[in-house]
């Protein structure tokens, strides 16, 4: 697909360096025919004048009223034509910026739906295999009790996985047109602290660190907002190695609320640090990737962030590991 598109971005380049060519040469021609119409015009005019005995030498003709208003008039045709010429070349080099500029868009969308379809595909596929086989297991043999549980278990963490995949796709559908924020009070510390527990379940090892005090309130969206550390923590355990360590701080400035959540893991190289928060981008190779995901989580962590007039940014976390830090203004309750 960006082999087809680079073809006709090339054909473009060639049809709009032809025109500019062109345009330099014509211009450069009719320039010079301006100008020997000018001297052949004004030659006749001071023979004219020198056979009427109006003029005595050729400082009396350069300062007749007439040869000044013939070369006025051929100077202003002069500053036409390169003026017109200088138009129509910045418009076709606005038309290559134009071209470039849809040719990278319509590459980075076909990237994009590559990756998503890759990614997607994946992880559709991996919970759906998992589930089927456990089903099957079930009707095709008889287990004891430790077992229907490890295998009920499997079956309920394989459907929370689809289930945390469609709404992150229902939900970044919903950016995009008819999502807006709720604003309500929020105990900070008894969010994170109810995805902390809900994550340490499903991931062994799991280290967080929650520096967030008891009764922090802010106000915000509440599914916004559980969305963003959601996404952010999950981010960061999927990164790191076998045994998570992660630390999330919080601070209070006059006009924000501040909260940045920190690994140790792979980290984001500076070229992608910018790209991360794009729909469907994916840090890496999709073919080569082994993490799973879709893509999508950083995309909606920064849309929800923009809904709150917030900001997010990513940095490195010495000595290896990424922070992720955003900040909301103080909200007021509608009345």
């Amino acid at each position: 697909m960006e082999t087809k598109y680079n073809k006709y971005r090339i054909l473009s380049y060639a049809v709009i360096i032809y025109m500019l060519v062109a345009l330099g040469w014509w211009s450069y021609l009719l320039y010079l025919k301006n100008n020997d119409a000018f001297l052949a015009k004004a030659e006749l005019l001071k023979i004219t004048k020198i056979a009427e005995r109006q003029i005595n030498s050729i400082e009396d003709f350069q300062l007749d009223s007439d040869f000044v208003e013939l070369q006025r008039k051929y100077n202003l045709q002069e500053k036409m034509i390169l003026g017109e010429a200088a138009v129509l070349a910045l418009t076709l080099f606005i038309g290559i910026w134009f071209i470039n500029n849809g040719y990278q868009k319509q590459t980075k969308a076909a990237r994009q739906s590559r990756n998503f379809l890759l990614s997607i595909t994946h992880e559709l596929k991996s919970p759906l295999a998992s589930i089927k086989l456990i089903l099957q297991t079930f009707s095709k043999r008889k287990l004891n009790q430790d077992q229907i549980q490890t295998f009920s278990s499997n079956a309920i963490k394989e459907t929370e996985r689809l289930e945390g995949l469609v709404n992150n796709l229902l939900l970044a559908a919903k950016m995009e047109t008819t999502f807006d924020i709720q604003k309500e009070e929020i105990d900070l510390f008894m969010m994170t602290d109810g995805i902390i527990e809900h994550l340490s379940n499903k991931t062994p090892n799991l280290i967080i660190n929650n520096s967030i005090k008891p009764n922090t309130h802010i106000i915000g969206d509440a599914f916004g907002l559980n969305a963003v550390l959601s996404n952010l923590l999950e981010n960061a355990i999927k990164y790191s190695d076998n045994a998570p360590n992660l630390n999330i701080n919080h601070q209070r400035t006059n006009n924000f609320d501040i909260v940045s959540i920190s690994d140790a893991g792979l980290g984001i190289p500076d070229s992608e640090k910018k790209l991360v928060f794009d729909k469907f981008y994916r840090v890496g190779n999709e073919d080569t990737r082994k993490t799973k995901g879709t893509g999508l989580g950083l995309y909606i962590v920064k849309q929800i962030i923009d809904k709150h007039k917030g900001q997010i940014k990513v940095e490195n976390n010495i000595p290896n590991g990424s922070i992720f830090t955003f900040s909301i203004p103080h909200l007021k309750l509608e009345a």
